[in-house]
């Protein structure tokens, strides 16, 4: 009898969901989150749907945690995919949290998942359109990609940003997490795995409806009407992306950042009033 196919997917809302949704029919899908209760109703979601779906609380700043994530995955069949969606909002969240989970929470998917990776394993993690806008030395920039895990909390640029604004820190956090995935590339390939991240600008999540109801909420949804996209993009867009990503069509791209934003970050670059 062959191994059954793994699917994982780190964070239960509506991006984690709709990628669950997209890839994982026929196989096993692993869905971690921090939380029993989201986590619970999304596996009970999934199970009544028709899929084959587990739970498995998970906090991603937790290192040990993210291990026992991946070798319980691992115990289930070979892993064919890990999207790591599981992050939180400048708008909700603080400086230390965003650290926390969402540049030391990805470092601890990459490392635990590649010691799991077989040929074949595709890893997506999911960044932010904000990374394309960090401003960095490149000092600081190779630090974000190449520190060991264990180190990057206590480096300068992210220490500095203790005194920043959360969306200062949101940005050096997704900069990051694009930039390790690239250095990660190469020890993924000698697996003849694949790792690449997804960067969504606005999407129609209840995360993007608290940062919409935020302070900066009607300077970002004005920016989405500036550079003609003119509405959100949805979690199942997102979810087509990383089904390609993942898939037999993109076995020869890794260690790359896919820009899904609807034309913003470009509006931004060329169109902007200065």
């Amino acid at each position: 009898m062959t191994e059954p196919d793994v699917v994982v997917v780190t964070g239960a809302g509506g991006m984690g969901l709709a990628v669950a949704r997209r890839i994982g029919s026929g196989r096993t899908v692993i869905l971690a989150d921090a939380f029993a209760e989201p986590l619970d109703r999304a596996v009970s979601t999934l199970n009544a749907e028709g899929y084959a779906a587990k739970g498995h609380v998970t906090d991603v700043s937790d290192a040990q945690a993210v291990t026992g994530l991946a070798e319980a995955a691992a115990a289930e069949g070979r892993i064919v995919a890990v999207v790591h969606t599981a992050g939180v909002s400048a708008a909700t969240a603080t400086v230390e949290k965003i650290m926390q989970v969402d540049l030391a929470g990805t470092a601890h998917v990459i490392d635990a998942f590649e010691q799991v990776a077989t040929r074949g394993t595709a890893l997506v993690c999911i960044a932010s359109m904000a990374g394309h806008y960090a401003a960095l030395q490149h000092v600081d920039e190779r630090a974000l990609a190449t520190a060991p895990t264990a180190e990057l909390l206590t480096l300068d640029v992210v220490t500095s940003a203790k005194d920043k604004e959360p969306v200062a820190a949101y940005i050096i956090a997704k900069r990051a997490n694009q930039i390790r995935v690239q250095a990660a590339a190469l020890a993924w390939n000698r697996r003849g795995a694949r790792i690449n991240t997804v960067s969504p600008g606005v999407i129609a999540t209840a995360m993007a409806k608290s940062e919409a109801e935020s302070a900066s909420g009607e300077h970002m949804m004005a920016m989405l009407d500036a550079c003609g996209a003119g509405r959100t993009g949805t979690p199942q867009e997102i979810a087509d992306v990383v089904a390609f990503l993942t898939g037999p069509e993109s076995q020869y791209i890794t260690g790359t950042d896919v820009l899904i934003d609807g034309g913003q970050a470009a509006w931004i670059r060329w169109h902007r009033p200065q």
